[in-house]
């Protein structure tokens, strides 16, 4: 299972890398779980970032415009971005999902690989996002190549408080099912991990996690980096052949 670790500017990615990351991931988060940055600072951490090292980027928590979101795709894509996530925040039909999501595949045109994301507490969010159970199959009929499910509220109520393990090996399943990546991300803790790994998820996204005493506004420790790192390669070695 791979570490993805999110951050905000290219300092903190100088210090992702440093311990270890597998995928580094920038957004803004004062404009919401997704938050879109700037094109200039997805060039600035692209710039510094080794050149086999993926470079993931938040497109933000999108209406159900596909224009919109195919305007976003492209910008993050020849900003640099490798993988681009697209949260299905006005999306609440797998028909709206498709839309968007096809949207963005088509403009990006293969310089990107585009993510669906939802949210495990789409319940509690007003706009009523994709219910997380039907992720998979808007991303598999948009055509896109990955899934993400995260949280949208941070508020210490996690991914595992609000899916449980076998709900979420489930899900994972169904999108290795349908040739997806599959990525579990939402105020995870290194204590979570194992259980994110015995879903049989690719990706395993973390924030609080990777920072100075697991305060998500604190600055990135690459000790603790390295250190959720090595449980991810620890469980991946004790997965059967």
């Amino acid at each position: 299972m791979k570490l993805l670790v999110s951050v905000v500017d290219d300092t903190e990615a100088r210090l992702a890398v440093a311990g270890g990351v597998d995928v580094v991931d920038v957004k803004n988060p004062a404009e919401g779980s997704l938050g879109a940055p700037a094109p200039a600072m997805i060039e600035r951490v692209r710039r510094m970032l080794p050149s086999e090292l993926p470079l993931s980027v938040a497109l933000g928590d999108l209406p159900s415009l596909p224009g919109t979101a195919a305007l976003a795709a492209v910008g993050a894509a020849r900003s640099g971005a490798g993988y681009v996530k697209l949260g299905l925040w006005g999306s609440s039909t797998t028909e709206e999902a498709v839309a968007v999501l096809r949207a963005a595949r088509d403009a990006v045109d293969g310089d990107a690989v585009v993510v669906a994301v939802t949210y495990a507490d789409a319940a509690r969010v007003p706009s009523h996002p994709l219910p997380p159970r039907l992720l998979v199959d808007a991303a598999h009929r948009a055509g896109v190549a990955g899934c993400l499910i995260d949280t949208s509220v941070k508020d210490g109520c996690g991914l595992l408080s609000w899916l449980a393990a076998d709900e979420l090996a489930e899900i994972v399943a169904e999108g290795h099912a349908a040739g997806l990546e599959m990525a579990l991300a939402g105020e995870l803790r290194a204590e979570d991990l194992p259980v994110i790994r015995a879903s049989g998820a690719d990706i395993a996204g973390v924030r609080s996690a990777a920072c100075r005493d697991g305060r998500r506004t604190a600055p990135l420790d690459p000790e603790r980096i390295a250190r959720l790192r090595a449980v991810c390669a620890e469980q991946a070695s004790r997965a059967p052949a």
